[in-house]
């Protein structure tokens, strides 16, 4: 056993990748992620246990503390980072401000609390023995199956949304609570004393915090580049040279539409980035022409075929073929050896994307692979502007039933069940869809429903947070006292940690009845898994007539 690792969906045989990762990555690099979370640990116990008065005081000084750890989190999540220097050095930083936080604790006084003498606060290492350090630092040195269950589904929950506040900050939102959390739980994964009704109770603490901050991202995006609307979006192509931004960050999609005008270069947008289209802000750019491609796990095929640059801001990279690795870039918590990364720029000044641009204006203009329109754009703002029509058609019975289908999507042949799904649905349904889970079926000739179409794209994994506000605001509209009594039903696709944070919030709304598939998380153990049935009615998938005569 080279590595452990299980905590995406297509993790082998359900069970987990012991030599190199399904996703791409090496069993080396495994290890480093793991040792580098272990190190952030150390970090988070000379910053948490500080009364809060004075923390707050404190981590005014910490800002950027606060940044580098919400940054590391988000390396390790999958599909974002495989270059092993970038693991080796960021360990090394890591350590270098754990012993700068031991510093300032003393220097103020301050009582770090237990865990000091913990060998996460403590370990040093040298580019000579990281690797031995590594192998003994990850997910098996918890030995007891519930236990190391709980701990992960903390652990991924909060990598998530770590992922989340990130993308907040860069737009100028702090969100000093929700990391003090981050770091509070990832103490509790070294805390043997802890039962498993207080672990539980902290699962569903992170439940609360990821609300907080898929709450904070909206407020960060909407605020910077308006409430996303009801767009058309062009899935052709035009005949200029072009670049292809993938991930999740509005800040370097701004950024690399400012540096784009007047070069004769063409903007599209590809996976998680699809929803960069209906915000306003974005719409003034006439070099901005609309989406290319589908989902994550195609870009093997569909970066061949676009021809010019392209530009990976978070997660999902897929590791890139040698026909088109010198392509492509990578940005943020992004990595992968040979591929040019695109460093943070100094405060106050924009990311450098020149390099990007100038390589683009030398290529030939994407190879169309598909035409025609999808639409998009409703987030709960938009959706709440119609909520007097979505009112009126569930009280005709015009809307029988709401069916959220959020969430990931993923290489496996039985992905397909939520294409069939969704065709299977009566016509009376409406879909709630964010993630890239929706390309299963976003593309598909659904019809309307009066007027509303059948399929509302409320956007990015994070504005799964739109739909829960949508389900909320329909709760208050019916007079209803629990969300569970509104005529929505949950069957989500999950595949990697910000998933997890998404289900954690749902589950701290109250929402029940959670169908997940295409397969139950392999790091939830029998118990544990049973601990979520009892409490929260989740359940799994089988085929779609069942699943259809069951949900519907």
């Amino acid at each position: 056993m080279k590595m452990f690792c299980y905590q995406c969906q297509e993790t082998l045989g359900n069970k987990g990748c012991t030599v190199n990762g399904i996703c791409g990555k090496k069993g080396d690099v495994a290890n480093l992620q793991d040792l580098l979370l272990y190190a952030l640990k150390g970090v988070a116990i000379f910053r948490k246990n500080i009364s809060l008065e004075i923390r707050k005081e404190y981590r005014e000084m910490c800002s950027e503390v606060d940044k580098f750890i919400l940054e590391q989190l988000f390396s390790t999540i999958t599909n974002a980072n495989f270059d092993r220097n970038y693991f080796i050095e960021a360990i090394k930083e890591t350590i270098k401000m754990r012993e700068i936080g031991k510093q300032k604790v003393a220097e103020m006084g301050l009582g770090a609390g237990k865990f000091t003498d913990h060998d996460a606060a403590n370990f040093t290492i040298t580019d000579a023995d990281i690797d031995a350090k590594a192998a003994t630092i990850g997910v098996l040195t918890t030995e007891n199956e519930d236990v190391r269950s709980l701990r992960e589904l903390l652990t991924y929950g909060v990598k998530g949304m770590a992922a989340y506040a990130d993308h907040a900050l860069r737009l100028g939102k702090e969100a000093k609570e929700i990391v003090m959390f981050i770091e509070k739980a990832l103490i509790s994964t070294l805390d043997d004393s802890l039962s498993v009704d207080e672990m539980v109770g902290l699962v569903l603490e992170a439940g609360k915090y990821s609300v907080d901050a898929m709450a904070v991202l909206d407020a960060a995006n909407t605020e910077s580049y308006g409430h996303p609307e009801i767009t058309e979006v062009n899935i052709g192509v035009r005949k200029n040279p072009a670049i292809l931004i993938s991930g999740h960050d509005l800040k370097d999609m701004e950024e690399l539409l400012e540096q784009t005008k007047g070069t004769g270069v063409d903007v599209y947008t590809h996976g998680e980035m699809l929803p960069a289209n209906y915000y306003p802000a974005f719409k003034k750019y006439d070099h901005f022409v609309g989406n290319y491609g589908n989902a994550w796990w195609k870009q093997k095929e569909e970066f061949e075929k676009f021809n010019g640059a392209i530009i990976l801001t978070t997660n999902c990279l897929v590791p890139p073929k040698d026909s088109y690795k010198n392509r492509v870039f990578t940005t943020n918590s992004v990595g992968f050896d040979g591929v040019k990364h695109i460093a943070d720029p100094e405060k106050g000044k924009a990311k450098d994307f020149s390099a990007v641009i100038e390589l683009a204006k030398t290529l030939p203009a994407p190879t169309e692979i598909e035409t025609g329109k999808i639409v998009g754009g409703f987030a709960h703002n938009q959706v709440l502007a119609l909520a007097d029509k979505i009112v009126d058609a569930v009280k005709s019975g015009a809307i029988k039933k709401f069916v959220v289908m959020a969430g990931c999507d993923g290489r496996q042949k039985g992905r397909n069940y939520y294409t069939d799904f969704a065709q299977a649905l009566p016509k009376d349904t409406i879909i709630l869809t964010a993630g890239c889970a929706k390309y299963r079926y976003n593309k598909l000739d659904l019809g309307d429903i009066d007027g509303i179409p059948r399929v509302l794209d409320a956007g990015q994994c994070n504005d799964s947070y739109s739909l829960a506000v949508i389900a909320l605001k329909l709760k208050e509209v019916f007079g209803l006292d629990d969300i569970n009594d509104l005529p929505i039903i949950y069957n989500i696709a999950w595949y990697e940690q910000k998933a997890v944070t998404v289900l954690l919030a749902l589950l701290y709304l109250g929402v029940k009845n959670i169908h997940l598939g295409p397969t139950l998380p392999a790091f939830l153990s029998p118990n544990v898994t049973k601990v979520l049935v009892e409490k929260f009615d989740i359940a799994g998938i089988t085929n779609v007539e069942d699943d259809i005569k069951d949900m519907i």
